[in-house]
């Protein structure tokens, strides 16, 4: 199996139990809850797809919940963000409910995008979308980072892509004019180790990938554990920090494993059943986070349980409520859709 060692990765060193020490036992049982709502939300929103009460496709965030939780957390939530089609998880830390939530897998009108969107696409009044269109969202990004310069506002712009995107056009020309008008941009890649189900040392020629594609751009990197809540909320603080600081765009790369296949029709069979099961007992998040809480005297393994079945149940009654609301009317298909 392929690990960040096997591809040289330069991880920034965290000191977790300091960071976890200045968030605090009620920042850190927000987001280890958070956390576990999404994987609960996940695992029945798959049930569903499997029923064929979910259409189109399905991208679970599962294993990957600490890179947006932390995020959103360290940077704020009054910046603007962008996510790809993966974009479960940072629709709730954004303030997505899991009512709303479930409601627009299964296409309902009580849904957040009024069940047009379905999984790929959530919104909230500060997340510009999740996007189908692989590196489609980067001149999105671009656009939102230009008008806090304009505007001349305190804030960023926070953009997430896949390892497989940075192939795409989009992502260079999109850095070379962050880069080159001193855009207030985070750009992180989600490097969860496959593009589909191509590894990411046999689709990208230069790895590690933010350290070496941003040195190209002139600006700065960061490359990072993404299973690791403690290390996600250090270094977007930090990178949030650089940005505001230089008024320079930076390159950030989350390094972790998704769980699930690209996408939940996808068998995953590009990888044996002991790899899998290798990453779930080694890169939880969840479990991760958990552990270093319990150490820390944050939380017990009873508390913890409590937990998991606390959201076991709002994940439940999510699917109650959107099996439970009505169709969108048919004569209201076309209102607020927009086509190019």
């Amino acid at each position: 199996m392929m690990s960040e060692n096997d591809i040289h990765y330069s991880l920034e060193k965290v000191d977790r139990k300091k960071v976890l020490g200045e968030m605090g036992k009620e920042l850190a049982l927000e987001l280890l809850t958070e956390m576990i709502l999404v994987r609960q939300l996940e695992v029945r929103g798959e049930a569903a797809y499997q029923r064929r009460k979910v259409g189109g496709f399905y991208h679970s965030s599962a294993f990957q919940e600490a890179i947006a939780a932390s995020a959103v957390r360290a940077v704020g939530k009054g910046n603007w963000w962008i996510q790809t089609y993966r974009c479960h998880s940072l629709a709730i830390a954004l303030g997505v409910t899991p009512n709303e939530f479930m409601a627009e897998l299964f296409g309902k009108v009580t849904g957040n995008a009024l069940g047009r969107g379905g999984s790929m696409h959530f919104f909230t009044d500060r997340l510009l979308g999740g996007y189908g269109i692989v590196g489609g969202h980067l001149p999105t990004a671009a656009g939102a980072a230009f008008s806090i310069k304009y505007r001349k506002k305190d804030e960023v712009a926070v953009c997430f892509l896949g390892d497989g995107a940075v192939a795409q056009g989009t992502f260079h020309e999109t850095m070379n004019l962050a880069s080159l008008w001193d855009l207030p941009l985070i750009v992180c890649i989600e490097n969860n180790q496959w593009g589909m189900g191509t590894a990411v040392k046999r689709a990208i020629c230069s790895i590690p990938i933010a350290e070496n594609f941003a040195k190209g751009y002139g600006i700065d990197s960061i490359s990072f554990n993404g299973s690791h809540v403690t290390d996600c909320y250090a270094i977007f603080q930090e990178a949030t920090k650089r940005v505001k600081e230089t008024k320079r765009p930076i390159l950030m790369e989350a390094v972790c494993e998704r769980s699930r296949g690209h996408s939940i029709s996808d068998a995953a069979l590009y990888r044996t059943k002991d790899e899998l099961q290798e990453i779930i007992d080694t890169k939880d998040p969840i479990q991760l986070f958990a552990s270093e809480m319990i150490d820390a005297g944050m939380l017990t393994p009873d508390v913890l349980e409590q937990i998991k079945e606390e959201q076991k149940e709002v994940a439940i009654e999510a699917v109650e409520f959107a099996e439970n609301s009505p169709e969108p009317p048919l004569d209201e298909l076309e209102q607020n859709v927009m086509a190019d």
